[in-house]
């Protein structure tokens, strides 16, 4: 079941939900991992990490449309796929954290522990479930752990006006940039690949677990 998010101010977790969206990690992602590749001297470690998150958000992608074209989900989970801001966020704060303290360890913990907020931030604004979230938070993480495998301790000269940079970003987007559109376009194709007129929803796959009898395929008389 979904988290009422009364109990916190109504800005606060909205705000920081954001900071999961394809839309702003994506391409932090990308000149990140050109700057590694171009000017860190890290070009094996860009390809890792951005083959890894391609492949994550695939497999993000994939779960969504599962579900919503194909009611594939996990009814006593209440899984209807991998929190895709969880997802994104855990699998690219983490490494720009560290990047942005060059290539300190403790970068990557305090990147890690910002996706995870986000994460929570999924359930607060009920758009996910606790088992969606975490799954994605789970994902993300070992997209960068993969990344920056053998690397926790390598040391980076970078220009102060990357970090200076990508943090202006993660303060500003929130509230400047214009919401994420990513999920009515997921949305739409899994209609069009499955051919249904409505996606199926939550409360359709809630209904398995209380009513059994109408989701068992018929038996052969």
């Amino acid at each position: 079941m979904l988290a009422n998010p009364g109990s916190s101010p109504d800005f606060f977790w909205p705000l920081l939900t954001r900071l999961g969206e394809a839309q702003l990690l994506l391409p932090l992602a990308l000149a990140g991992a050109a700057w590694l590749a171009w000017h860190g001297g890290q070009g094996t470690l860009a390809r890792r990490w951005l083959l890894a998150l391609a492949a994550a958000v695939a497999l993000t992608t994939a779960s969504k449309l599962a579900f919503l074209g194909w009611g594939l989900g996990l009814a006593e989970w209440d899984f209807t796929g991998f929190s895709g801001h969880a997802m994104c966020a855990a699998a690219v704060l983490p490494v720009m954290g560290w990047l942005a303290l060059r290539g300190r360890p403790w970068g990557f913990g305090l990147g890690l522990g910002l996706a995870a907020l986000v994460a929570y931030s999924r359930v607060q604004v009920s758009a996910h479930s606790a088992s969606e979230a975490l799954s994605g938070l789970v994902l993300g993480a070992a997209v960068s752990l993969w990344a920056l495998r053998g690397q926790f301790c390598l040391r980076l000269v970078l220009p102060a006006w990357l970090p200076a940079g990508a943090l202006a970003l993660l303060l500003l987007a929130p509230v400047a940039a214009p919401r994420a559109r990513t999920h009515d376009w997921v949305v739409q194709l899994s209609l069009q690949l499955s051919g249904r007129d409505q996606p199926y929803t939550r409360l359709q796959l809630q209904r398995r677990i209380h009513q059994p009898e109408r989701w068992q395929a018929p038996r052969p008389s």
